[in-house]
C-alpha cells in the first residue's frame, strides 16, 4: 500500500454540526467505559461525510472527543483508504473499481469517461469543483462487475451509457439509486432463474409430505424416499444396494426371516451371549434345544457345543439372562 499523508493546505478549524455532534454523543455513549475508541471510524466517516474529507482538525477533534493520543486517530485515517485526505469534488467522488474481474467487464472505459469528464488525472478534481475519481481495488461486487462506489453507495452492472447518466444525475444535485443499473436484483440473474429450473412439486408432492419407503421385512425405513426423476431413482437404489452389501460384509446386516442367514462367521461368533426372544440365553436356549426330541445329544442347530460337566445345583444358579445377573453383567 502507498504511504498516504495528509494534504498540504488544511483549514484552520473543524466542528461537528450540532446534529453529527449529538449523533457522535450516542456512538461514544454504545461502548464501554474505557473502550470509547471503538468509536474512532464511524466518527472519522462521519467527520468525512461532513466535510467531505478528512482534515487535520477533524482528526484532532476526533482524538479529543475519544480521548485518545492523535497519533492513534491519525494511523487510522492513514491506513483505510476509504478515507480521503486531500479535498474531492463536492457532488461526487467516483471510485472506480480496477480489478480483474471489472476491468474485464468494462473498466477501462469507465476510466477513460472519467478523465474525459473530470480530469485526466486521479485525486484532482474537475474545473468546477464538482467531480474527482480514481481507481482503487476490489470493492467487493464482482458479480455485478463492472462498478464504481460513490460516497458509501455502490453503483453496479454498469456500461458506458450508464455512467454518463449517473454523472449527468449528480451535476443535477441528484442521488441516483444505487445497486445495479441494468434493472437485476441484487445479484440474481437478470432474465430469471437459470438453475433447477426442472423441479416442480405439486402440492401434495412435497419432498416433506412423500411417505417414507420401508424394507419390507426388516422393518427399517430408509433414510429419505427416492427423488423424482428416473436417473434419480436408479442411482438412489444402486446406492441402497451397496449399502446393504457393505453391511454384510462388516457383519452388522439385520437377520432375514426366512432363507439362509446372509451373515459370515464372524457375525455368528458374536452371537455368543445374547439374548433371545424368550429371555433365555443362547446358551439356554441351546441346551433346550438338545434336550428336544430326536436332536442328537450336544448338538443345537447343527453347531457343535462342548459337553455340559455343570451339576443342576451350578445351572441354577447361573443367570438366565442379562436382566437376572445381579451385577448387571453381559454373560459372554
Amino acid at each position: 500500500m502507498a504511504v498516504r499523508h495528509l494534504a498540504e493546505t488544511q483549514p484552520d478549524r473543524f466542528s461537528f454540526s450540532p446534529e453529527n455532534e449529538a449523533w457522535a454523543e450516542r456512538q461514544v455513549a454504545r461502548f464501554p467505559e474505557g473502550r470509547q475508541a471503538s468509536a474512532v471510524i464511524p466518527l472519522l466517516w462521519r467527520a468525512q461525510e461532513q466535510e467531505g474529507w478528512v482534515t487535520k482538525p477533524a482528526i484532532e477533534r476526533v482524538a479529543e472527543v475519544l480521548g485518545m493520543p492523535l497519533i492513534r486517530v491519525l494511523e487510522v485515517a492513514t491506513f483505510y483508504t476509504m478515507f480521503h485526505l486531500e479535498p474531492v469534488g463536492r457532488k461526487a467522488h467516483v471510485q472506480v473499481c480496477g480489478t480483474t474481474p471489472c476491468m474485464l467487464r468494462g473498466a477501462g472505459e469507465i476510466i477513460d469517461i472519467c478523465r474525459t469528464r473530470i480530469n485526466e488525472h486521479p485525486h484532482h478534481c474537475s474545473a468546477d469543483g464538482d467531480f474527482s475519481w480514481e481507481e482503487v481495488e476490489c470493492l467487493g461486487a464482482c458479480v455485478n462487475a463492472p462498478m464504481v462506489q460513490i460516497g458509501k453507495d455502490t453503483y453496479e452492472d454498469l456500461t458506458p451509457e450508464s455512467v454518463e447518466a449517473l454523472l449527468d444525475a449528480f451535476e443535477r444535485g441528484e442521488r441516483p439509486a444505487s445497486g445495479p443499473q441494468n434493472g437485476r436484483q441484487h445479484s440474481m440473474p437478470i432474465a430469471g432463474a437459470t438453475t433447477l429450473t426442472e423441479i416442480s412439486y405439486a402440492d401434495d408432492d412435497r419432498p416433506s409430505q412423500r411417505p417414507r419407503a420401508t424394507s419390507g421385512s426388516t422393518g427399517a425405513v430408509h433414510p429419505a424416499a427416492p427423488p423424482a426423476s428416473p436417473g434419480a431413482v436408479e442411482d438412489y437404489v444402486a446406492a441402497a444396494h451397496l449399502r446393504e452389501k457393505r453391511a454384510g460384509q462388516r457383519g452388522d446386516a439385520p437377520r432375514a426371516t426366512g432363507g439362509a442367514d446372509p451373515r459370515g462367521p464372524a457375525t455368528e461368533a458374536q452371537e455368543i451371549g445374547r439374548v433371545d426372544p424368550t429371555g433365555r440365553s443362547d446358551e439356554a436356549a441351546a441346551r433346550a434345544t438338545d434336550d428336544a426330541p430326536g436332536k442328537p445329544e450336544g448338538h443345537s442347530a447343527g453347531v457343535a457345543h462342548p459337553e455340559d460337566t455343570r451339576t443342576d445345583a451350578d445351572r441354577a444358579a447361573q443367570p438366565r439372562s442379562d436382566r437376572d445377573s445381579p451385577r448387571g453383567d453381559k454373560e459372554g
